[in-house]
Formats: structure tokens, C-alpha cells, sequence
């Protein structure tokens, strides 16, 4: 025999039935106008809930009326969930609906009061305070349970007083407001309570100010919030407060989710975890369904700690949501998809048992009930015909939770109980050199590690046996250990980086590596710990140029036009952070050459975009905006200022130790002053964004230089202005440039700034390198030219007779082949424009052999030539050697490009010299 679904609800619910018989023709008549198979939106609880308060000025109909309503809609989501009518999603939604309907309600209710007692909160910044309610835990992620608390957090913008007859400070007022609104929630009538509000989240929990200015919370979690309170905040949603509140909530961001990859979150966990289930075991309460081994809470820890960890880099981890969240956990391959619906089908199972469990008595608990009339109710709710069937489905979903969980937060040194370490420091002994071995000893007898707090050094015992395990499988382990002792001194005072390394085998992996590898790398991570943070979460492929553009301008937004040493700052690490990227790429992935020099003058491009902007923006705040040649304002749209990057940059070819040649061009009047306050000329306009940017670029911090600048290649060198017109830089070009300084132009292009400018340096480039030059005096100028250099710059003779050979200077190095690819665009250009067009040797000496000046197998073997010379200066840099290689090993090479160089260039001019 089939029962009703009402008797199917009474049955389930004690509450329930009390409800019913309590509130019997209201419930009918809430039936008839929202019919229980169907949902409630947002809007529909938000109107319910303002009907039920509109014109109630008496504060004790005030609590009933909404008591009452509350027992209504509990009456309903019950009856919907045991009727199967609703799901765990839309049911945990409408119940946080309700709680927001009611705070707002209450919030404003509370206010008339306070405003008719003290008059207005004013701000010190003469704007009318608001109580902005920040809701944590359930209620922030819109996840209530049936009968669950609220996790609140009151604030305000910032401290004022009261402009009321009897006046009293801001913070005073929001005390009072947030005492009045917890009132009309909380306090137990005979109608019963709306919500019980749990304020303990607030900044030092119970006993301190019940609201909190946003400069306090500020500083609060800047100085002292621990790591459970980031825990707290992911779920963090402003229920009130406007602007002012989602400013606050911003504010917190960073808290939170932590810009590098934080593995600090799983010690974090470990010990919240440990404390749980000590409490579970004094209260015996293991058949807790939220705290107990597989239970909601293992789940929400689970989601949480990938939030943690990886939130600050993966965006979509931070929403507040448990099962969106968990979503996103398979899609960014954090979790295998199949481990991602175990833990959604266990969630939803268990929030339905949470809230099965609370439906029978309306009280807040996760306990399955003891008794045979009370399992019975639960057993009705969730469609089960005896309990062992029910505990046998629920005990395999809490045992696959668990071990998920135990998978994830298993400690790595717990793993692998068989590390010794004496058994290692032995090994390490047999290993290491003398000078090696000792430099180990004195780092374990430093002073510097005797100050270290007792919780830093605990860390760093641990993290010692795992590193020492991968030094030993290193071919050279003296060298690793040489390079990485610097750098655990330098991390010392920050032991989280130890946890880092701890917790991310790979990470320790490629930290061992890099130092065996890499000296440079090494170096550069030691001098700027602050590196680390991303280079341990670096995924080793090579940057993307519009994700560079995109994390620059991010990190610069959070920064004011004026604070300079924070943008130089960001310039400096960011530059550092990814060009580290390129070379860990470089040495792990074995990225090809080109590539790499790709991502390096990305890298550079990114920063000289940004600097100019910012040095633009700088003099124009100061001075106001210049005008154009055309009396057109540049405002910041519309620079008519444009960097020219020489050279390496220019030929898209930077190496990790590369300058940048830089050249600036304007097209402003010069004459004409700035519409500023305080005017300038555009002569003086100009250069003053010159040096800001140079500033900007060059000046030596903390954090290094973001680059070494050469300015000499401008019109007249060192003896001309920073900065040029583009007039004064065409009419030099035709008139006085010598030329070497059209040979440079040849890997000249524009890097950043006005496009309308930018093509007519193009124009201007284009049009001196296509002039017609005679062979053999064109030949000449060259050798003498490469000559020259390699006197200066090439080895001494006596280095030659030891075999030596300078890779970039010497015959048959880099530089030859440089001049050789400028000599073919120089004479060849005014017959075949197309030669002129790139700036990269490799597309010229393609290009030269499309049009006749080598042929392929002559373009390919200088080509080749280039690459490996280049590649092997690469290798060099990182290796932190010089440029000088053994001889023998570059025999061939050598001859390749002599005999070109001889054919193209030296016989040429010989021509001539036996003509004249």
C-alpha cells in the first residue's frame, strides 16, 4: 500500500509534522502560490521574505513573522527532498538565498534604530558607512545545509563618526548594527530562531571588536593570518556592502591564493586534519558523516587544497563552489575524471544523508542517528529498505573519499620510511670531493642555521634526505652540491620553500638538476630567492606572447602611477621569473635554439611595451600631453613615440645575458609646449619619457636591473641627444650616417609605441638600405670594418696558438656571418627590396640564396653554422663561461664560413685593391 507524499514527509520529519500541524493553512495557501514541484528562484525568496517584513516596525513581530516563514520554507525543502522534488544543488541554493533575504532584512531593520540614536556613520572620507556582511563556510559558497549555522564576518571601509546629536565612532556603530542583526537572527523565540550566526571566523576570533575596518582586516591578514584562515576565505562571498565590500574582498585575494604554487597547503592540512580527528575520537563520533574518515569534510579539503595550492595561477579554482570546483579539478588534470565523479556521487550522497539526518529533529547535526525509530525516518528519506543496505552503500562511498584523501595528504617523507640518514650522509661522503664534502659540513655547523627557528629547522631536516637522494643520482653531485648549499642559505629565513620541495618530488628533481646543469640558473635563484616562487611551479614550456602581455599588465594594475619602486620591482622579477622559465626549458626540454631566442625577446618586447606606458604615463600625469607635428594631442592612445630595438633584439635573437641597443623616435613639435600645469616643450617631453624609461629599465635595485641598455646606436652616438625626431633621424640616416650604422640598421625594427611612427621608421629603413652601393668599395668598408672588431675584440694571438677560438669575434665565429648576411642586404637591396624586409639573420640568408647572392647548400651551411655557434653560446651563458671554445672542435664549421666570407667579401675588396 502506497502512502501520500505527505505522509511519506510526516513520517521522514519530526520537525516536519510539528510544522504541519503548527502552521497548517499558511502551508496550504504557500502550496497553492509556489507549488512545491517546482523551485524557488533568487527573486521569488527575496520577495517572499520582503512581504513577510514590509511595514513591521515593532521589533518583536519582526522576529516571529520571520521565524515563521522560515518553519514554512523548512516545511517545504523537506517535503521536496524526501519526495525526491529537488536536488542537493538547488536545495542548498534556496536555503542560502533565504539566509541572504534575511540578513539584508534584518540588517536594515537594525539600522533605523541606530540612525534615529546616533544619526549617519560618516567615513574620514565624508561618504555614509555601510555594515558590510561578509558570509564565510557554507553560506559564502551558497551550500547551506537544512540546519545549518551561518558563518558571518562584519566590516566596514573606513573609521568616522556619527554626525548625530549623541555621536559616536564607525566602528562603535557597525558593533552595533552587527549585534542587532545577530539578534533578530539568532535569538530564540518561541517561534524558534531564523539562523544561529557564528561570528568565531572574525580576525582574532571570540573577544575581539565584533566589525572590523578594511585597513585593519588588512593588516590583520598581512601580519597574523594563519594558515587555517585562508582555508576560511576561499569561500569568502559579500552578502552587503557594495563596492566598498567587493573591494575588501579583493583585497583578501591574495591571502588566499598565493601567486606561485603553494604546497605549504598540504602541512596545513595535515594539522587542521590531525585536529579533527582527535576531536572525532574524544567525542567518539566516528559515525559523523561531515567530520569523520570519508566524510563531506575530507571531500571540501580535498577541493580545497588543489584551491591552495594552484588557485593562484589557475583562476577557475577559485570559485567557491565544492562540486564546480571539483569539475575543474579534471579539466585543468589535477585529477584523473574518473577519481572526480567518485567524489562527486560520494558529495551529493552524503549531503543528501546531512541533510536526511537534520530533517528528523531540525537540529544541527552530522551524527547517524542511534536509535531504531530514527534510522527509520532517515532510512524513508533516502529510499533505502533497511539500514544495513543504507550503511553498506554509504561505508564503500566513505571508503573511496578516504582514500582519495589519504592518497593526497600523505606526507612524501611518509612514503618512503626507508631514507637513512646516515646511510645517506655516508654515501654523500663517497661521493663528494674533499672541498665538496667539507663545504656540506660547514653549512651544518653554520651559525647561521644554529639561529634558525626550531619549525624552520625541522623543515629543513626533512627536506635534506630527499634532496641528498637525488644529488647522489647525478652524474657530477659535487657540482650540484656546490651550487645548491648557496641557495639553501639564501632560503633559510623562508622555510615554506623547503615545503615546497618537500611536497613536489619533480620540483626537488628539477631544482637537482638545474644545479648540476646549470650555474647560472643556480646563481640567479640564489641571489633572488624571491624567484623561486614561480620557478617551482614553472611547467618548463616556453612562455606564450600574449600570456606574457596578459601576466604583466596584471601584476602592473595593482600598482599606482606613482609608486615607482613597486613597478620596477614587478619589471625586474618578472623579467628574471621568465626568462628563468625560458632556460629551464631550454636545459630540461632541450627547446630548439630559435625558439628560445623567440621567447627571450617576447620577454624583452613585453617589458619595453610596459616601460614605455608606464614612463609615458608618468611625464604626461606631470606635464600634461605634447602635440604632434600635425597639432594633434598624444594623449595615451597616441604616443607618437616609438623604441627601435637594435641588434639582438632586433634581430629577434637575445640570449640570456643580452643587452638591449635601443634607439628612441618621436614625431611630437618640438617647440610646442605640453597642456599641463606645468608645461614643457615636446623636445623636452620626449626626453624626459627617454629617461624615465631608462630609469625605469636600468636603475640598480634590490632585485638587479631588468636590463643592461646601449643607447650609442642613435644618431651620432654618445655625442647625440637621447632621444630623436623622426625628421632629424631620416635626415641623418641620408646625410651623415657612416656605413656600419646602415649595416646596424639592417636588424633595426620597431619594438614599441606609435604605430603611424613605426612605419615611417619602416619607410625611412627601408629606403636607405635599397640605395644602390658599389661592390667593391662596399666589400671593403665591411672588411675593414670586421677587421677592426676582431683585432679588439677577438683572442690574442697567443690564446690562438693554444687553440683557442672566440665563438662570436674570431674568423669564422658568429659575427662573420652576421656582417656576410648585412654585405648581401647592403648591396642587394636596391635591386631585390624584398632582402630589406627582415631583420633576423637566418630569414636575410634564406632570402639571399632566393635571390642568387649564395646558393642553397652555401645558404644552409651558414645557416647551420650560425645556429650552432649561437646554441653553443647558449650553453655557455648558462654554464656562466666565456665565449671561448677549444679550436679543433669547430675546425670544419670554421672553414665553411672563412671560405664564404673569402668569396663574398675579401676577394671582392682584394678586386679592388689590386685595381687601385
Amino acid at each position: 500500500m502506497s502512502i501520500s507524499p505527505l505522509e511519506t514527509v510526516q513520517r521522514a520529519s519530526h520537525y516536519a509534522q510539528h510544522v504541519w500541524q503548527l502552521h497548517f493553512d499558511q502551508l496550504q495557501q504557500d502550496q497553492q502560490q509556489y507549488p512545491y514541484q517546482h523551485p524557488l528562484s533568487q527573486q521569488d525568496i527575496e520577495y517572499v521574505v520582503a512581504q513577510a517584513v514590509d511595514q513591521i516596525s515593532s521589533e518583536v513581530d519582526f522576529m516571529r513573522v520571520l521565524r515563521v516563514l522560515r518553519a514554512r520554507l523548512m516545511f517545504r525543502w523537506i517535503y521536496q527532498d524526501v519526495n525526491r522534488l529537488t536536488d542537493v544543488v538547488t536545495l542548498t541554493k534556496e536555503l542560502s538565498y533565504f539566509a541572504d533575504a534575511s540578513i539584508l532584512a534584518s540588517k536594515h531593520f537594525a539600522r533605523v534604530a541606530l540612525i534615529e540614536k546616533y544619526g549617519e556613520p560618516i567615513g574620514f572620507n565624508e561618504k555614509i558607512q555601510d555594515l558590510i556582511v561578509i558570509a564565510m563556510g557554507k553560506l559564502g559558497a551558497q551550500e547551506l545545509n537544512l540546519s545549518s549555522d551561518i558563518d558571518l564576518i562584519f566590516a566596514f571601509d573606513e573609521q568616522g563618526q556619527t554626525n548625530g546629536k549623541k555621536s559616536i565612532d564607525v566602528q562603535q556603530f557597525c558593533v552595533l548594527w552587527g549585534q542587532k542583526l545577530i539578534y533578530l537572527l539568532d535569538h530564540v523565540t518561541a517561534d524558534g530562531f531564523v539562523f544561529r550566526v557564528d561570528m568565531r571566523l572574525r580576525p582574532w576570533g571570540d573577544g575581539s571588536a565584533l566589525a572590523t575596518s578594511y585597513a585593519a582586516l588588512e593588516k590583520y591578514l598581512l601580519q597574523h593570518g594563519r594558515e587555517w584562515e585562508r582555508y576560511a576565505w576561499i569561500k569568502a562571498r559579500i552578502v552587503s556592502g557594495g563596492s566598498e565590500g567587493q573591494a575588501l574582498l579583493q583585497m583578501t585575494r591574495p591571502f588566499v591564493f598565493r601567486r606561485y604554487v603553494d604546497y605549504s597547503a598540504f602541512e596545513a592540512m595535515r594539522e587542521m586534519k590531525a585536529l579533527i580527528e582527535r576531536e572525532v575520537q574524544r567525542r567518539q563520533s566516528q559515525d559523523d558523516i561531515k567530520l569523520g574518515a570519508g566524510g563531506i569534510r575530507e571531500i571540501e579539503f580535498i577541493v580545497q587544497v588543489f584551491q591552495l595550492i594552484y588557485g593562484g595561477a589557475k583562476l577557475e579554482l577559485q570559485d567557491r563552489s565544492c562540486l564546480t570546483n571539483l569539475a575543474h579539478l579534471a579539466t585543468a588534470d589535477l585529477l584523473p575524471q574518473t577519481e572526480v565523479d567518485t567524489l562527486i556521487d560520494a558529495y551529493l550522497f552524503l549531503r543528501r544523508v546531512e541533510h536526511g539526518i537534520q530533517a528528523i529533529d531540525d537540529q544541527q547535526t552530522q551524527l547517524l542517528p542511534a536509535t531504531t525509530e530514527l534510522q527509520q525516518c532517515l532510512l524513508i528519506t533516502l529510499n533505502f529498505s533497511s539500514w544495513e543496505d543504507f550503511i553498506f552503500v554509504l561505508n564503500q562511498k566513505r571508503s573511496a573519499v578516504s582514500e582519495q584523501f589519504k592518497k593526497l595528504i600523505q606526507s612524501p617523507v611518509a612514503q618512503d620510511k626507508t631514507i637513512s640518514t646516515q646511510h645517506l650522509d655516508e654515501q654523500l661522503e663517497k661521493a663528494l670531493d674533499q672541498d665538496s664534502y667539507e663545504l656540506v659540513t660547514q653549512f651544518w655547523q653554520s651559525h647561521a642555521l644554529q639561529k634558525m627557528p626550531a619549525k624552520a629547522i625541522a623543515r629543513l631536516k626533512t627536506f635534506w634526505p630527499l634532496c641528498i637522494t637525488q644529488v647522489l643520482q647525478l652524474t657530477e653531485p659535487q657540482k650540484a652540491i656546490q651550487r645548491l648549499i648557496p641557495l639553501i642559505e639564501s632560503i633559510m629565513r623562508r622555510s615554506v620553500y623547503f615545503v615546497m620541495l618537500i611536497e613536489s618530488k619533480g620540483a626537488l628533481q628539477r631544482l637537482v638538476k638545474m644545479a648540476e646543469v646549470s650555474p647560472w640558473i643556480c646563481a640567479e635563484l640564489t641571489q633572488y630567492p624571491v624567484l623561486l616562487d614561480d620557478f617551482l611551479s614553472m611547467d618548463f614550456e616556453l612562455p606564450k606572447k600574449n600570456d606574457l602581455v596578459d601576466a604583466l599588465r596584471h601584476q602592473l594594475l595593482r600598482v599606482e602611477i606613482d609608486q615607482v619602486e613597486d613597478q620596477m620591482r614587478i619589471l625586474r622579477l618578472f623579467k628574471k621569473s621568465y626568462v628563468l622559465n625560458v632556460a629551464a626549458s631550454d636545459v630540461l626540454a632541450e627547446s630548439p635554439l630559435m625558439k628560445v631566442s623567440d621567447a627571450l625577446t617576447d620577454i624583452a618586447e613585453t617589458c619595453i611595451k610596459a616601460t614605455l606606458h608606464l614612463a609615458y604615463q608618468a611625464v604626461a600625469q606631470r606635464f600634461g600631453f605634447p602635440v604632434d607635428t600635425q597639432s594633434q594631442r598624444c594623449g595615451l592612445t597616441q604616443y607618437r613615440f616609438t623604441v627601435i630595438g637594435y641588434g639582438k633584439l632586433g634581430g629577434i635573437e637575445l640570449g640570456y645575458g643580452s643587452d638591449l641597443d635601443l634607439v628612441f623616435i618621436h614625431d611630437f613639435d618640438e617647440q610646442a609646449d605640453t597642456d599641463g600645469r606645468k608645461a614643457i616643450s615636446g623636445f623636452e617631453f620626449a626626453f624626459k619619457v627617454a629617461q624615465k624609461f631608462m630609469s625605469l629599465m636600468t636603475t640598480q635595485t634590490l632585485d638587479g636591473r631588468a636590463y643592461e641598455i646601449d643607447t650609442r646606436l642613435r644618431p651620432s652616438g654618445e655625442a647625440g641627444v637621447l632621444v630623436t625626431s623622426i625628421s632629424a633621424y631620416a635626415r641623418y640616416q641620408r646625410q651623415s650616417a657612416w656605413l656600419w650604422e646602415h649595416q646596424a640598421l639592417v636588424r633595426a625594427r620597431p619594438i614599441a609605441g606609435d604605430l603611424q611612427l613605426s612605419e615611417q621608421f619602416e619607410y625611412i629603413r627601408a629606403e636607405i638600405l635599397m640605395q644602390c652601393r658599389e661592390k667593391q668599395s662596399l666589400a671593403q668598408e665591411v672588411s675593414n670594418m670586421r677587421k677592426k672588431m676582431r683585432d679588439h675584440l677577438g683572442s690574442t694571438q697567443s690564446a690562438q696558438k693554444s687553440g683557442i677560438f672566440h665563438l662570436k669575434q674570431d674568423s669564422g665565429g658568429i659575427v662573420d656571418i652576421e656582417f656576410m648576411a648585412q654585405y648581401i642586404v647592403l648591396l642587394g637591396s636596391h635591386a631585390n627590396p624584398d632582402l630589406a624586409r627582415y631583420s633576423d639573420n637566418v630569414r636575410i640568408l634564406e632570402d639571399a640564396a632566393q635571390f642568387g647572392y649564395l646558393s642553397t647548400t652555401e645558404a644552409q651551411s651558414l645557416i647551420h653554422a650560425y645556429l650552432s655557434e649561437r646554441a653553443t653560446s647558449h650553453r655557455l651563458a648558462l654554464a656562466n663561461h666565456n665565449m671561448q671554445v677549444q679550436a679543433k672542435d669547430w675546425q670544419t664549421t670554421r672553414e665553411i664560413v672563412c671560405k664564404l666570407w673569402h668569396k663574398l667579401i675579401d676577394s671582392v675588396a682584394q678586386c679592388d685593391a689590386t685595381e687601385q
